[in-house]
């Protein structure tokens, strides 16, 4: 039986290294407010003129790279982000472009931060159907243009960082690995409690100077409510996902979860009875980073040497819309 396999993994994320107590100067906030409530100590912010496929394209020369393949071998591009280059085209093209990839199909995956999961899932239904062999999965986000600087933003801002992370995902008949099972999952009621308005295509014209004055242009976020969902969608999932594999949660060796608030994690862990140690965390240095957030702490956990071959992980993902999706695999 086909399987997909991850056959190689790589992260960027730009020099820049942005404190709490840099954003402490630029707003009513201070280090030990943003780290007691989210974890966070630092993330990276992108330099002007630096786009969010230009952050993809050194993960996934890293990524092409630890595969053993080049962009010629790739059938297929799926780019995870709620952060595009542009409202249209989307950032797969971009990034085919960029890695001279040659005229393979590209699509983009707009579920935010679980997006890096639905991207993986639909790579999988892919290979398992036989259409292609190599694709090319990357969640990278731009995230520091897109956050309000002012006191207005402070919640929010705090929060988010910059970064990208890709997998070579490839078809493999070894039956001790690849990609077990994965759920997807969303809930458009609740589409309000985290978004950015500015796309609102409904409004003749959609941008106009209203817009600035309101601020939506700005990442918006109801913190209660997302925290909330999280914790319950994200528990309820694993255990789903537990169940629904025949596995034991004492089976798993590592969690892999997107970073969103560390207190979120530690919460859902000890709902599920993980020890802190298997519920993996690097919020503190990157900050929220969206869709590259799963990837990218895959990547640093794989690089660390803390994996080996049959290991079993379960990653999480939960976004606005809101989204939420598992993947169980064995690396």
């Amino acid at each position: 039986m086909v399987r997909s396999v991850i056959a190689g993994i790589g992260s960027y994320v730009p020099t820049e290294v942005v404190t709490n107590d840099d954003l402490s100067k630029l707003m009513d906030t201070s280090d030990e407010w943003i780290r007691s409530r989210s974890g966070i100590e630092e993330r990276h912010h992108a330099p002007e003129g630096v786009s969010c496929s230009d952050l993809a394209l050194e993960a996934s020369r890293k990524a092409l790279e630890d595969a053993g393949l080049s962009p010629s071998d790739l059938d297929f591009i799926i780019f995870a982000t709620l952060s595009p280059d542009q409202n249209f085209p989307g950032n797969g093209c971009y990034l085919q472009a960029e890695l001279g990839a040659g005229p393979i199909g590209a699509m983009d995956v707009r579920t935010q931060c679980s997006g890096f999961l639905y991207a993986l899932t639909t790579a999988d239904a892919f290979i398992r159907a036989g259409i292609y062999r190599n694709i090319l999965v990357v969640g990278a986000e731009l995230q520091s243009s897109i956050l309000d600087f002012s006191n207005r933003g402070r919640n929010v801002t705090v929060l988010f960082g910059d970064g990208a992370a890709a997998t070579v995902v490839s078809a493999s008949e070894d039956a001790d690995r690849g990609i077990l099972y994965s759920e997807l999952h969303a809930d458009g009621n609740f589409a309000s409690c985290l978004q950015m308005r500015v796309w609102d295509i409904s409004r003749k014209p959609y941008i106009s100077r209203d817009i600035f004055k309101s601020g939506a242009m700005w990442m918006e976020m109801d913190g209660p409510a997302v925290f909330k969902h999280a914790v319950m969608s994200l528990t309820e999932v694993a255990d789903n996902t537990i169940k629904r594999s025949g596995i034991k949660a004492e089976d798993i060796k590592y969690v892999i979860p997107h970073q969103a608030n560390q207190r979120i994690n530690l919460m859902v862990a000890e709902r599920l009875g993980f020890p802190p140690e298997k519920f993996l965390s690097n919020i503190r240095k990157y900050g929220n980073t969206s869709a590259a957030s799963i990837p990218l702490l895959l990547d640093q956990t794989y690089r660390s040497g803390m994996l080996e071959r049959g290991d079993l992980l379960l990653l999480l993902g939960f976004g606005s819309g809101f989204t939420w999706a598992s993947t169980l695999l064995r690396w």
